[in-house]
């Protein structure tokens, strides 16, 4: 059987470009460190692990038995070899009953081989499973507790791809090493003692050279390979990447008639793949033909020798059978050297992968000694001279050139309902990650009712806000399910009240499936204001004390807007609220305003105060209005009257 018998068809690659593989200024792991590195995980399992080695070396015993039984069943068919009858037995007789007894053995010892080997995978099955399960739930949890920037650099395919391959890797690599590599060791072993104790010195040194030529001709191939399997396997993963961003972007390319451009591309990366891979096929079959070619040279010397001892008389047939025996048993596993050692070498690149992951640095991390937030009432919040850019690295804040926000400071009064307004990339939207601590400042702080949010727990803090974003992103789960996610747990009869105030509740129950509808990917089937009031039905059932509405009607028709800000403008009594809006007229009921520009409170006020300023607040409400009106009059009129659009 050839060795690219058994390659699995997906080869395992290296992580794509932008995957956040690898960190900066860290030298590449060695093999034995991500041994190392997994044992505490297989440890969990000692008495298994110990089980598992146990029934591995019975089954080794066993397997190497049965050429020495063979032997003496050989020789007791021969009547030459086989010595007296015995008393009581003539010589038929025993020719009969010897072989009889030993045919019952030999069946014993393959019964025995395949039992305790089974036995082996099934203890050992619960401690590779465990572990796969540890390893995998640690990095997910892990990816989900990293920064916004590390998820905002990653690519999701690449990423996946590698956390897939580090899963299998633990199996493969279990698997090879405990199912294959110290089996093969260990029969080795026994095989060469037993060739140099039964007969002369120079069997087992044929073997043995021949074994080091072997591991020494497939290593080196082996590693020689090895680029070009790491070249196939990046084009693999860039094709991967590719074809992901292509269907998530499905609307995009229809739009722009791209589905030739797209097929063109992909295609491109297929015929890039195609030659690496049969560049590595190639150097595949060069590898097999120089292991046969070992393993076909070692065999003839073997049995030259052994068949020279039985006509020289110093062995008998039963012996030259068991020399046979023994070779074949010994080169069928080293047969596989080449995929083994590569799947191991790969298996170990893959795990090291998922373990990079997991030991990527936090850049927001709860403090040493952080406590739940605690608050009695609506909070006050306040930002105070607070300094924060993109660019500036978390390890080191004095890199922070051309800070979004500098030195801003406002506070939002407990209860109360603050807005802020502004021209796009002012900044708006980086409020209320900072309030929900996506990044930590560089300057300053940020308070919720008196208590630094860098010395309390990320999850009390997130627990106790609630946001309606801009760009609604939902589960691919039913509408129901997408709801509920404000409240683990919920009721079907609370997810009723919540969509009946965001106006969504007749639109679900006048679908088929009611709220078992499926929402699709990333909720496409959706139209922008049904995800919108999707978005605001679960921030109400997760009813915090602390509200964010980042643009939060911005997808919906004015008859809509109207009827949902009502809604919102009554849940949000008694809470501390930050509104963020490019509509003006959504925000006219504010406790107070702040214009926005360049990071920077240029104006601050209510609504009628900023009017009479006649700054740059009053500007984009006359450009506004005047929009408005030419568009619908009658909705200008509502806003005009002081309709309640919004909070």
């Amino acid at each position: 059987m050839r060795p690219e018998a058994i390659q699995t068809a997906q080869p395992a690659a290296p992580a794509a470009a932008g995957t956040q593989s690898a960190q900066p200024g860290k030298p590449k792991r060695s093999d034995w460190a991500t041994l190392l590195r997994l044992f505490p995980y297989l440890w969990e399992y000692k008495w298994r692990v110990l089980a598992a080695l146990s029934f591995m070396v019975g089954a080794k015993l066993a397997n190497v038995s049965v050429p020495l039984l063979l032997k003496e069943l050989v020789d007791s068919m021969n009547p030459a070899t086989a010595g007296p009858a015995g008393a009581g037995f003539s010589t038929g007789t025993a020719l009969l009953v010897v072989p009889v007894g030993l045919l019952v053995a030999y069946a014993a010892l393959r019964l025995s081989t395949s039992l305790f080997t089974e036995l082996r995978e099934l203890v050992f099955a619960k401690a590779t499973e465990g572990t796969a399960r540890s390893i995998a739930l640690q990095v997910f949890s892990h990816l989900h507790a990293l920064s916004l920037r590390f998820h905002l650099e990653r690519q999701t395919g690449g990423m996946t791809r590698d956390i897939e391959r580090g899963t299998r890797g633990i199996h493969s690599l279990i698997s090879y090493s405990l199912y294959s590599i110290i089996p093969t060791l260990i029969e080795v072993v026994l095989v060469l003692s037993i060739l140099a104790v039964k007969f002369d010195s120079g069997f087992a040194w044929i073997t043995l050279t021949a074994l080091v030529l072997y591991i020494a001709f497939t290593v080196t191939v082996t590693e020689w390979r090895t680029q070009f399997r790491v070249k196939m396997n990046e084009l693999d993963s860039s094709v991967h990447n590719r074809a992901i961003d292509s269907l998530l972007n499905y609307e995009t390319v229809k739009y722009f008639n791209n589905e030739q451009f797209e097929a063109r591309r992909y295609d491109e990366g297929l015929e890039r793949y195609r030659r690496a891979a049969l560049k590595s096929q190639t150097t595949l079959s060069l590898l097999n033909t120089g292991q046969q070619l070992i393993i076909a040279t070692a065999l003839v010397a073997m049995l030259w020798r052994a068949t020279q001892g039985v006509v020289d008389g110093r062995m008998t047939l039963g012996d030259l059978v068991m020399v046979n025996a023994f070779m074949i048993q010994l080169y069928i596993p080293l047969n596989f050297l080449g995929v083994i050692y590569r799947e191991i070498k790969q298996s170990l690149t893959d795990l090291d992968k998922m373990f990079v992951l997991l030991e990527r640095e936090r850049e927001v991390a709860d403090t040493p000694g952080a406590v739940s937030l605690r608050i009695d009432g609506p909070p006050t919040v306040r930002f105070e001279n607070v300094v924060f850019s993109y660019a500036a690295q978390a390890t080191n804040p004095a890199n922070a050139n051309s800070p979004l926000f500098d030195n801003i400071s406002f506070e939002i009064p407990a209860g109360k309902t603050v807005a802020v307004v502004g021209s796009s990339g002012a900044g708006k939207s980086t409020l209320s990650r900072l309030l929900f601590r996506f990044y930590d400042v560089q300057a300053g702080r940020i308070t919720i009712a008196g208590q630094d949010i860098k010395q309390v727990t990320q999850t009390s803090l997130r627990q106790a806000i609630g946001i309606v974003p801009q760009d609604t992103v939902l589960f691919n789960d039913t509408v129901e399910y997408n709801i509920a996610y404000g409240k683990p747990g919920a009721s079907h009869g609370e997810v009723v009240a919540v969509a009946q105030a965001a106006r969504i509740h007749d639109f679900i129950a006048a679908s088929p499936l009611g709220y078992n509808t499926m929402v699709g990917e990333r909720g496409l089937k959706l139209s922008g204001g049904e995800k919108q009031r999707v978005a605001i039905a679960r921030t109400l059932l997760k009813d915090p004390p602390i509200l964010i509405f980042d643009e939060a009607t911005s997808a919906l028709d004015s008859a809509n807007e109207r009827a949902i800000a009502a809604s919102l403008h009554s849940v949000a009594q008694n809470k501390t609220t930050l509104v963020i809006a490019h509509r003006l007229s959504t925000v006219v009921d504010a406790h107070e305003i702040l214009v926005l520009e360049q990071g920077r409170i240029v104006e601050r006020g209510a609504h009628a105060q900023l009017l009479a300023q006649n700054g740059r607040y009053a500007q984009m409400w006359a450009l506004q209005q005047s929009a408005r009106s030419q568009e619908d009059p009658a909705d200008d009129a509502a806003a005009v009257a002081g309709f309640p659009v919004s909070v």
